[in-house]
């Protein structure tokens, strides 16, 4: 029996333990700014900034288990940093402390993106076009770096090589939305078939619990059907990008020819020049780049005529658009992983999903470059960002800062 004196002194121990676990939860959210305010360099960058403070210096989980969530997010479609950070967070807090990840990860770049979207608007053409005139072609040299790095990275067999090229032929040749997520599915499909060359684990008995994914194919269809039927160009953007951020795999360098793709020369919801600059801006940014949603989304609300309130609420409806669908996706795969991972199909997907964003990104290059002035200067600008990127010693916004004064100089 407990007497009223110990009572009292163990009475405050499961307040205390919540405020030690609302420290810690404040300290990561912290943790999350920083890295958000200093994370440059894409996804390969993020994870050793993660490695760095989120397990080294904070000892938040090991270094096995960042990694392991690291290849979940990349079987997954969306932005890999983004999703792998809140799946931190779930794992530390729940869900509440995941969204708040989510919030405080993305928030940076996200306004930033939509000042630049909200400034290119009310300049006129040839202030942009002298403001952004070196900073397209380093556009390309990054798109170019990307398509260089992923090919190295997951390139490996023959059959890797001939589903990359025949993807960067056929999306450079048919410029259609829909041709991109579909050629992932079936790249993905087609290297399922190689799953006896893996090694086999024990399998368990796989427990899924379904309310994310219903919600995640909910508003997919939801969505679809709206933006199918509605005027009203908000509902549309939204569908944009939730469909763009629910199919895209390989991040924000294969997100870009996505969106060139369908706002450039499919709705012409902005210029060429327009994209280029917005995405060479992006590339300087710390944190996700699919904060470039919230860009386009500024840029498009201008058809409307409603003014900086409906710019603003394009940018909303970009961002909440393009990260929503990941973000569900690692709340409903998170909790079945550990058994899922066991299964040989899963990971063989990966090859052909990996080898057709590399020929993406690849295309990328070459579609991006078309609508730039045929000038040596433009070709020497996307060798110099290429052969910088490769020396790994000049940080991305340094180039593109040097590329902005350059253009308000000459």
């Amino acid at each position: 029996m407990v007497s009223p004196q110990e009572d009292i002194q163990l009475a405050p121990l499961p307040h205390r333990a919540k405020q030690v676990k609302r420290g810690r939860n404040l300290i990561f959210l912290k943790d999350v700014a920083a890295l958000g305010l200093s994370a440059f360099g894409g996804p390969q960058a993020h994870l050793a900034m993660m490695l760095r403070l989120l397990v080294d210096k904070r000892r938040y989980l090991t270094a096995a288990e960042l990694l392991e969530l690291t290849a979940l997010c990349q079987i997954l479609p969306g932005p890999t940093s983004t999703q792998t950070i809140t799946a931190i967070g779930f794992r530390l807090g729940g869900p509440n402390l995941a969204y708040l990840t989510l919030l405080v990860w993305m928030l940076p770049a996200v306004c930033i993106m939509t000042c630049a979207g909200l400034t290119i608007s009310y300049l006129d053409k040839e202030q942009v076009a002298r403001l952004v005139q070196y900073v397209q072609p380093v556009a390309v040299g990054f798109v170019a770096y990307s398509a260089y790095k992923i090919a190295e990275k997951v390139i490996h067999t023959k059959t890797s090589v001939a589903l990359m090229v025949i993807a960067a032929m056929l999306v450079y040749r048919f410029q259609v939305p829909w041709l991109m997520p579909i050629l992932l599915l079936a790249g993905g499909l087609l290297t399922t078939f190689r799953y006896r060359k893996l090694p086999q684990e024990t399998k368990v008995p796989l427990r899924i619990e379904w309310p994310n994914f219903l919600l995640w194919l909910g508003v997919f269809v939801g969505a679809a059907v709206l933006g199918q039927y509605t005027q009203w160009l908000p509902v549309r953007l939204f569908e944009n990008f939730y469909r763009n951020g629910s199919l895209v795999f390989g991040g924000g360098q294969v997100l870009a020819p996505l969106f060139y793709t369908e706002f450039v020369e499919f709705k012409h919801y902005l210029s060429p020049e327009e994209f280029l600059s917005g995405l060479g801006m992006v590339q300087a940014l710390p944190g996700p780049n699919f904060s470039f949603a919230s860009y386009i989304g500024a840029l498009a609300m201008r058809r409307e005529g409603s003014g900086l309130d409906g710019q603003l609420l394009g940018a909303l409806v970009g961002a909440v658009g393009i990260f929503m669908p990941g973000t569900l996706l690692i709340f409903f795969l998170i909790r079945f992983w550990d058994q899922l991972k066991r299964y040989r199909v899963i990971k063989a997907s990966l090859e052909g999903i990996n080898a057709v964003s590399a020929g993406l990104v690849c295309a990328a290059t070459f579609l991006l470059y078309h609508p730039l002035p045929d000038h040596p200067i433009n070709l020497a600008l996307i060798a110099a960002t290429f052969l910088l990127l490769l020396w790994e010693k000049v940080p991305s916004y340094l180039i593109v800062g040097a590329a902005l004064v350059a253009g308000l100089i000459w």
